[in-house]
């Protein structure tokens, strides 16, 4: 949580000591709300900017409204925890002490409020504008909706601690964490999201439910939430298939409890007759042990079971097996092995001769922080009245959740369920290769694998263990956050899974910033990647364009274009064409590029809109493109521009400058350091290493319309040379390219 400052800009921070104000009421003014959804001029990560009239809150920092201080820590404690610039636990709380303006405290309040909602945030900052009074605030945000509701919390609670009005901060967190829940991706789905970011492995969420895309173009792969576009449909009909997954465990020598399928209550008893009891009734096709009943041994047990059962698969068959002791366990297969693995216990409650079975459930069991609704909470809450598995349970002890048991006596809740305690680290070997073939036999690439143990540490061969169902989608909130146990990396296997190790799920892509015909140069270095054999998708204002097809006439330079393009399965490189004014209102489309160009960095009208002024203003812009270019990629710099060439120390990658001068200085020293730069030597773009030659484009092979714009062929010939695509392919890229976009695609 920092702060920062723009040339000409107020720091936001400390400041001196001015006197006390009159205790008036104050008010602070959103002047416009924007969501910047890529790599923007505040960070790299999709912010929302604010932007704010604080009023006569100009002239009354913090430290001279009296109480207030006092006020805002007993609404948020947690802000004890935000360094602030100070760069250490309490900081900010130190320059609220000191003194600071009301919009810097807005952006720590509104991060503090994403915390408390379970949306963990840490970056935030505020700037001063050109106005007196008017400041920009930018705060991370993971979901949109989220973020705008927090900041519009954020600023009411810090109007109430300024003016000392009452603020009702339990309901607004409540509301908040229930966007949270609705909004933003699953724990599930978020744990292996965070493990591709590990990996520097882009994603998209393509859905506002958990389908998201990993990767770009044609490197991409798709999960929803343990489901990846691996996954096979067949083998997730079989894993539903109750009696078929059985069918094929056994015949490839997996223990399977021995079983039957049946349609009526009195085909179950004569079932269990003949497997013999005690048996478990289970729907065909449910999950989740949802109507599952274990231990059953008298007709009137397995009777009830049956309805259950029955309810609880919408109608469908039902299942009996024999019941085998032991205690319930999901390993969790990635690929071809066993991952992580998870232990079950029985509930029971203790009578104390006054409470009734619901009331201890809520005393003994929900009273355990563990337990809850939300998907995040590892073990589920428990109400005996409205769980047919519980009532079933208690009345084979001739209970009802309204019986109250006496003082000590003690009532089994469930029998299964609650596998939530890890046991990883436990597994003998033999049981995890069990898991892992059932998890081949169903076809699965990731698979739950429920089985019944009586010792998880002993081999499968000495006990009476069996696999008991086959899950397709597993639930990883078990193994990620278990009641009890070592959290598992089941997302870092996942991805290790979907991606080898030497993959990022990358595509060589290429954005162009400036305002010297950036956009023809986009369509140039498209072409130019084109001819050398890959399907190229390209994002400028000309339009939108796929593997040379244009399928949007409309200008495209903007963000939504962009992700159409990365979400293409066909795409195998892409450019774009980014104004500064799109890195300003919406972020770039991608998280990082190979090749950044910058032809120059010039301040435009359109920038006025978002209080850029002049030319030193437009270099915090353009910088953008240039600092997102991987540490394996290239900057493309036109050396004519004294900026863009400031513009070089910044890269993580390898620069390469391109000028019509070739004693121009920024070029020479960078020749005498052994790098790279296109250059005009007389009628030939000349491409250098160092001193060295390493091929001549002579302008009286280009077309007339290109040879007379030399540094537009420069700077695309430099991106192309930063791909490594052939000099002979350039060369005739170059003779074929057309500049009108309707004669040649790019």
């Amino acid at each position: 949580m920092s702060e920062n400052t723009q040339r000409g800009q107020r720091h936001v921070g400390g400041l001196p000591k001015p006197q006390s104000v009159m205790q008036a009421k104050k008010n602070i003014h959103v002047l416009r709300v924007t969501h910047l959804r890529g790599p923007n001029i505040w960070t790299y990560r999709p912010v929302i900017e604010a932007w704010v009239d604080i009023g006569d809150l100009e002239e009354a920092p913090s430290n001279t409204l009296p109480g207030f201080y006092e006020r805002l820590v007993a609404f948020l404690p947690g802000l004890i925890e935000h360094e602030c610039s100070e760069g250490v636990r309490g900081g900010f709380l130190q320059r609220l002490k000191e003194g600071t303006w009301a919009a810097h405290i807005l952006e720590h309040v509104t991060l503090e409020l994403q915390n408390l909602a379970g949306m963990r945030t840490g970056f935030g900052k505020a700037r001063s504008t050109s106005t007196r009074g008017v400041y920009k605030v930018a705060f991370r945000t993971r979901d949109e909706s989220v973020g705008r509701a927090a900041f519009a919390a954020g600023r009411a609670l810090l109007l109430a601690a300024i003016n000392d009005t009452p603020f009702d901060l339990p309901q607004t967190v409540a509301e908040l964490r229930a966007m949270v829940d609705d909004l933003c991706l699953g724990p599930s789905t978020a744990h292996i999201v965070d493990a591709a970011t590990a990996r520097r492995i882009p994603h998209i969420r393509l859905t506002s439910g958990n389908l998201v895309q990993l990767g770009y173009g044609i490197e991409q792969r798709r999960i929803w939430t343990a489901e990846t576009d691996q996954t096979s449909a067949i083998a997730e009909e079989i894993a539903s298939d109750k009696d078929l997954t059985k069918s094929l465990l056994k015949s490839c020598g997996v223990p399977v409890p021995e079983g039957d399928l049946v349609r009526n209550a009195e085909q179950a008893w004569a079932a269990a007759q003949d497997i013999g009891v005690p048996v478990v009734l289970k729907p065909y096709d449910g999950n989740h042990g949802r109507g599952v009943s274990l231990d059953l041994h008298s007709q009137a047990d397995i009777e009830a079971a049956y309805a259950l059962a029955h309810r609880k698969g919408g109608g469908s068959a039902v299942i009996v097996e024999k019941y085998i002791p032991g205690n319930e366990h999901r390993l969790l297969v990635v690929g071809k092995q066993m991952v992580a693995a998870a232990s079950g216990e029985s509930l029971w409650i203790t009578g104390d001769g006054v409470h009734n079975i619901d009331q201890l459930a809520d005393l003994q069991i929900n009273i355990d922080p563990r337990r809850g609704e939300g998907e995040d909470a590892p073990l589920n809450l428990v109400h005996p009245s409205s769980s047919g598995e519980v009532i079933l349970e208690l009345e084979r002890a001739k209970l009802t959740p309204a019986s109250i048991p006496a003082a000590g006596e003690k009532v089994l809740i469930q029998r299964n369920g609650n596998v939530a305690f890890d046991v990883t680290d436990q597994v003998h070997p033999s049981i995890a290769a069990a898991a892992a073939l059932a998890a081949r036999v169903v076809g699965l690439d990731i698979a739950g694998i429920d089985m019944v143990l009586e010792d998880i540490t002993q081999p499968l061969a000495t006990q009476r263990g069996a696999v008991i169902e086959v899950n397709a989608s597993p639930g990883l909130l078990a193994h990620i956050k278990p009641a009890q146990g070592t959290p598992q990396p089941v997302g870092k296997a996942i991805i290790e899974h979907l991606f080898q190790a030497e993959k990022d799920g990358r595509i060589p892509i290429v954005g162009v910033t400036g305002t010297q015909h950036s956009g023809r140069i986009a369509r140039l270095v498209a072409w130019l990647i084109h001819i050398s054999g890959k399907h190229v998708g390209l994002a400028c204002n000309d339009g939108l364009y796929l593997d040379g097809r244009q399928i949007d006439a409309t200008p495209s330079a903007h963000w939504d274009a962009g992700q159409r393009v990365l979400i293409n399965r066909s795409v195998q490189a892409a450019v774009f064409e980014n104004p500064g004014t799109m890195i300003l209102g919406e972020g770039l489309a991608y998280d990082k590029c190979d090749v950044g160009v910058v032809t120059d960095v010039r301040w435009h009208e359109g920038m006025n809109h978002y209080d850029i002024l002049d030319d030193t203003q437009a270099f915090k812009v353009v910088r953008t493109q240039i600092d997102v270019v991987r540490p394996s990629g290239t900057a493309v710099l036109n050396a004519a521009d004294a900026q863009a060439v400031e513009m070089a120390p910044l890269c993580d990658g390898k620069v390469i400058f391109y000028s019509l001068d070739p004693e121009h200085a920024a070029v020479l020293a960078h020749r005498q350091a052994g790098e790279r730069a296109v250059i005009l030597q007389g009628d030939a773009i000349v491409l250098v290493q160092g001193m060295q030659t390493t091929a001549s484009l002579p302008l009286a092979n280009l077309r007339p319309e290109k040879a007379s714009r030399p540094e537009m062929v420069m700077a695309a010939v430099a991106a192309a040379w930063a791909l490594n695509i052939p000099i002979e392919l350039i060369g005739a890229g170059l003779r074929t390219f057309e500049s009108s976009p309707k004669k040649t695609p790019y």
